[in-house]
């Protein structure tokens, strides 16, 4: 045990907020800087004992914003907007490998590393395509449901409990996802179909299909976050950053869409993406350090409230009645996801525990 400002804390529960922080990021880079010492800011966390949750909620809200751009962003693809984000991800983690003297390719991490680092690209890549081609609610809803599939890769590849709460909250999310998607060979015709939102049905079916891959791809980062979390996250975010970098340049040269962004407010967003993605991370990170893993997770699902907000405001269109029933079951599980992280967490005395004790099951 150390003590932090008169304050006991466990090592066992900053592993378990390391792991949270996997658990509850959307964006597949922000996850491993958890590791930044506590105690800056604790005297701030004394004076507001709901900082911790600020903050988080204060991240979703950028990250949101990340979410708006790439949409708004017509003119450039959203490949090419990854890659700029990639770039944000590598350039500040370099001076900290280099500080703290680490080997970029430790032993016997490498593969895993490459594993992590392909799918986290894939992931984000994929996200942006579904913000692009999908109603931004409803892309956001299906991206940040991670949290509720991450169980069953994690029993998969990591022989974990896969429990009762764990079946429930996985069939609950899924039933949401099939009211946002409403494919027709289930609703029929009488139905409106999100494809029958937009004007490009072939758009509309593949973004879906690439927001459920980000999700599954998100899951499995979180899996190989697990079993990486030895490493500092500087060696992970090195790697992660450079090699989807050099993917996305790739991709981008390849499908002839790399080009300069026009002058004018096209440049300003993408300055903006970089420093709203990086600003969420920071502040994720920070209220990680002064707050429990369940309630910053519980907070984080304001991800998809502000979603919703800014697809009404920004783009004119309201969700309709399946969408928003959705929405609701996915946020629904999200949130008690959370939950049950911070249930786990209390001591086996608690009182509360005791009376949660389905959610440990």
């Amino acid at each position: 045990m150390e003590a932090i400002s008169g304050r006991v804390v466990k090592f066992s529960k900053q592993e378990e907020r390391l792991e949270m922080q996997h658990l509850v990021d959307e964006d597949d880079d922000k996850e491993e800087e958890v590791r930044i010492p506590k105690f800056s800011a604790l005297p701030i966390y004394l004076k507001c004992p709901y900082l911790g949750v600020i903050l988080a909620a204060t991240s979703s809200l950028f990250f949101s914003l990340c979410s708006v751009i790439v949409k708004w962003m017509v003119n450039i693809h959203p490949i090419e907007l990854a890659t700029c984000r990639f770039v944000g991800v590598l350039l500040p983690t370099i001076p900290i490998l280099i500080y703290r003297n680490e080997s970029p390719f430790p032993e016997g991490k490498r593969t895993m590393l490459l594993l992590r680092s392909f799918l986290g690209s894939m992931g984000l890549m994929l996200s942006f395509y579904a913000f692009r081609h999908m109603p931004l609610a409803d892309a956001s809803v299906i991206v940040f449901s991670v949290p509720v599939f991450v169980a069953i890769f994690a029993r998969i590849f990591l022989k974990e409990p896969f429990g009762l709460f764990n079946l429930i909250t996985t069939m609950i999310t899924l039933i949401g996802l099939i009211l946002i998607t409403r494919p027709m060979y289930i609703f029929g015709a009488s139905v409106p179909s999100l494809a029958s939102n937009d004007e490009n049905e072939y758009d509309s079916v593949w973004g879906s299909i690439a927001a459920f891959s980000a999700t599954l791809f998100g899951a499995n980062v979180y899996v190989l976050l697990r079993a990486l979390k030895g490493l500092h996250f500087s060696v992970i975010m090195t790697n992660f950053g450079a090699f989807a970098l050099v993917l996305t340049l790739a991709i981008t040269y390849h499908l002839k869409v790399l080009c300069l962004p026009p002058c004018g407010i096209d440049r300003y967003l993408i300055v903006a993406l970089a420093l709203l993605s990086f600003s969420g991370q920071i502040l994720l990170t920070l209220a990680l350090q002064i707050e429990e893993a369940g309630p910053v997770a519980i907070a984080r699902s304001a991800d998809i409230v502000f979603a919703f907000i800014w697809h009404v405001l920004f783009f004119s269109e309201v969700p309709n009645r399946y969408s928003i029933a959705g929405a609701i079951l996915v946020t629904s599980c999200v949130v008690l996801t959370g939950v049950r992280k911070w249930v786990l967490a209390l001591p086996e005395n608690n009182s509360l525990k005791k009376k949660l004790a389905l959610l440990t099951k």
